[in-house]
């Protein structure tokens, strides 16, 4: 007899967003093979400070396990998860699929990603995909959740009910581009949007008044914790677009214990952001556990969760 299994949506990030509440996201990689038990160690640090945790799609296209069945496994160990999806790797039929495939096992979030190329990654000879990019992507969601698939034919075993979200650079050197970039990404269905990395609080602030100002859309603050001056130095080098003040190098090359210190700056990161928008994206990567602490330093409450 075919054993089928009932799975109720988590709703707390969704309800929070909704409700205007203070946001608090933490972004996680899912293993590099089949042993999850650190995965599920660090996001257990987190329940409670969060109201979701991102589960990276073959981020910098480096590979590791699907991030729509890492998310199943969050999930039915009581932690939301907002599953990524990245272009890069399958076709407009097997996106579609996996997304049908997550709301059907009650994965409600989904963030809409384009997708490092793949000469960035641990495969740099194999084949990117590339059938839709981010914004293509939010379109085709917005149409499953109205029952139609992406060449507009009706979905004949129901619509999807999925919560899209996008990335957004607000640190972008062309003001313009990112304006035109975020406004297709809303009109296309976006709900929420995570940034990058922020070091320049001052775009951000720009960002926010001049252009996400009136959306009625939560846009999260990216928080990275910079675990020393070499950490700061090494990301200026090797991730596009993002530039680790020197002030900052210097103060973590100055302190007696680095790590706290970046802890601190992160903190107060947190806390300026706090004060611009309505959330912020935590990432702190393999020091997943530190993040309840910073969250702490910042002055921010456990997140009140609610389920359905």
């Amino acid at each position: 007899m075919l054993n089928t299994r009932n799975f109720t949506a988590l709703s707390s990030f969704r309800t929070a967003a909704k409700a205007g509440e203070f946001l608090v996201t933490a972004e996680v990689a899912p293993p590099k093979g089949g042993n999850t038990e650190h995965m599920l160690a660090m996001t257990a640090t987190l329940k409670g400070r969060v109201h979701a945790i991102n589960i990276t799609d073959g981020s910098r296209a480096v590979l590791r396990m699907s991030s729509l069945v890492a998310s199943l496994i969050l999930q039915e160990n009581g932690i939301e998860p907002i599953c990524q999806m990245a272009c890069r790797d399958r076709n407009r039929i097997g996106l579609q699929a996996d997304l049908m495939g997550a709301h059907a096992v009650g994965i409600r979030n989904i963030l809409a990603l384009t997708g490092d190329p793949v000469k960035a990654g641990d495969h740099p000879t194999c084949k990117g995909v590339f059938d839709l990019e981010s914004v293509r992507l939010l379109q085709v969601i917005q149409k499953l959740n109205i029952g139609l698939d992406a060449n507009d034919k009706p979905l004949t075993d129901g619509s999807l009910d999925l919560f899209p979200g996008a990335a957004i650079d607000p640190q972008c050197p062309s003001f313009s581009g990112l304006q035109s970039r975020f406004e297709k990404k809303l009109a296309a269905g976006a709900q929420f949007f995570q940034s990058q990395l922020i070091t320049d609080f001052e775009k951000l602030e720009k960002f926010m008044d001049a252009i996400a100002c009136g959306t009625n859309k939560p846009i999260l603050a990216g928080i990275f914790l910079l675990k020393s001056a070499k950490n700061a130095e090494f990301i200026n080098r090797v991730v596009p677009g993002v530039t680790i003040p020197q002030h900052i190098i210097e103060r973590l090359r100055a302190a007696k214990d680095p790590l706290e210190e970046g802890m601190k700056i992160a903190a107060e990161q947190v806390q300026i952001a706090k004060q611009l928008c309505q959330g912020v994206h935590m990432m702190s990567v393999k020091r997943e556990d530190l993040i309840a602490p910073i969250l702490d330093m910042a002055g921010v409450k456990p997140v009140n969760l609610v389920t359905k």
